[in-house]
């Protein structure tokens, strides 16, 4: 058995950008040996994409776009255009258990390597495949990005407040959150492959399908309007003969009111979010109001809370603006009062829970320079890798890859890199 959960699996990571490379960039963490496989060049475009540093001779140092998502991989360069890159592509994908890629659709038809093709150079080959709308359907050949997805999915329309517009999250929900959904389908597939004859399969996820999956209260908010006849009773603001679900604002959509809290000294992250569990209502009303707010008629019931809640809110705002969001968070949860202050990145860089979670952590690069980067989210008590490290150099193990992965001579990569297999394709002639 392997020293790491997925160690002796083999990724071959053709993705690009974000989504993809999340998801390989975890498995890399579980131990599997990623193979970034780039175009020459500017391999990964993120590479040369927001930069915000340069080296000491004045070039741009791959940006933190790139390196807080390529962690624990390694990168070979390979010209597909020519017939030596094809030969090494068709080396690694004999040698890997899984390859990962999410171009445009039919990128890999025009190359000659449909699905069937890699299934009949690896039988047991898992092919993970993500795409904005999928591989099939009305929007399938629809480009996708970030907004895009969660504009299509639904959940734009349910967030910020009715009065605005649609917004944004600021959660990468649709690249992000298609990538851990990818990373889920991989697992699962790998694991299948143990008991199915060894056989591989397609995984597929698009990301306005995950986005739909992340949204999923929303759609139970949709199912309980019921075509106009129903209403969400924990909103703040009317919805009874809506036909879909509105922008909540700060309620909580659950089954406990929840709001944010405006703290001292009122700048733009100043605030708690409470959730006002039914349990807690009389410790709280002891705690800010007394027996007068405990036998108001307006919220003697959760139904007169819901109906009267954004009063309840300016009670309870009234009582927290002496505190500072830390304070007022500490006095709550010390009462076993569910609460949180609004984080700034800032925070939780400096934040001792993330730090003892390992959440925000210090990479060494010795070539770039050390970066922070967000850490691995999921935890285990045995099998992840001991440390996150650098993101590779643009081909950086083309040549180790070639040899000890593909098992080429030397002799062989040489002639390969003399036919061009390994370098910037020649423009055609016009």
């Amino acid at each position: 058995m392997g020293k790491y959960a997925l160690e002796g699996v083999r990724i071959l990571d053709m993705t690009h950008v974000q989504a993809g490379p999340t998801a390989a960039q975890l498995l890399a963490w579980l131990g599997a040996d990623v193979v970034k496989f780039e175009p020459p060049g500017t391999g990964d475009i993120t590479r040369v994409q927001l930069c915000h540093e340069k080296d000491k001779d004045g070039k741009w140092i791959d940006s933190l776009y790139f390196t807080m998502l390529n962690s624990n991989k390694r990168s070979i360069t390979v010209n597909m255009k020519s017939k030596s890159g094809c030969e090494a592509f068709e080396a690694l994908i004999k040698k890997s258990d899984v390859v990962m890629e999410n171009f445009g659709p039919g990128v890999l038809d025009r190359f000659g390597y449909p699905y069937e093709k890699l299934a009949e150079l690896n039988p047991g080959l898992i092919y993970a495949t993500l795409k904005g709308f999928g591989a099939t359907g009305p929007y399938s050949n629809f480009k996708a990005y970030e907004p895009i997805a969660q504009a299509m999915s639904g959940s734009m329309s349910t967030t910020g407040f009715p009065e605005g517009p649609p917004m944004i999250t600021g959660s990468q929900v649709g690249d992000t959150g298609t990538g851990l959904h990818l990373c889920i389908g991989i697992c699962a597939a790998l694991y299948q492959r143990t008991h199915n004859g060894g056989k591989g399969q397609i995984v597929e996820v698009a990301m306005t399908d995950g986005v739909m999956n992340l949204c999923r209260v929303k759609y139970r908010d949709h199912g309980r309007l019921m075509g106009g006849k129903g209403e969400l009773s924990e909103y703040s603001r009317p919805t009874l003969g809506m036909t879909y679900v509105p922008r909540a604002g700060l309620d909580s959509g659950g089954g406990q009111l929840g709001n944010c809290i405006p703290c001292k000294p009122f700048g733009a992250n100043d605030y708690c979010y409470m959730v006002l569990q039914e349990a807690i209502f009389p410790q709280l009303c002891e705690m800010i109001g007394g027996e007068a707010l405990k036998n108001d008629p307006r919220f003697l019931k959760i139904g007169d809370r819901r109906k009267n809640q954004n009063e309840l809110w300016k009670i309870i705002a009234d009582f927290a603006k002496d505190y500072t969001k830390f304070e007022l968070t500490k006095l709550f949860n010390d009462k076993d009062f569910p609460c949180g202050p609004v984080m700034t990145t800032e925070d939780n860089s400096k934040d001792p829970h993330v730090a003892h979670r390992k959440m925000w952590v210090e990479v060494k690069d010795e070539v770039r320079g050390n970066y922070w980067t967000v850490g691995m989210p999921v935890k285990l008590s045995d099998g992840l890798v001991p440390e996150i490290t650098r993101a590779p150099l643009l081909g950086e193990h083309t040549e180790d890859i070639l040899k000890n992965v593909c098992g080429f001579s030397d002799e062989k990569i040489k002639a390969m890199t003399e036919d061009g297999g390994f370098s910037v394709p020649e423009r055609r002639k016009k």
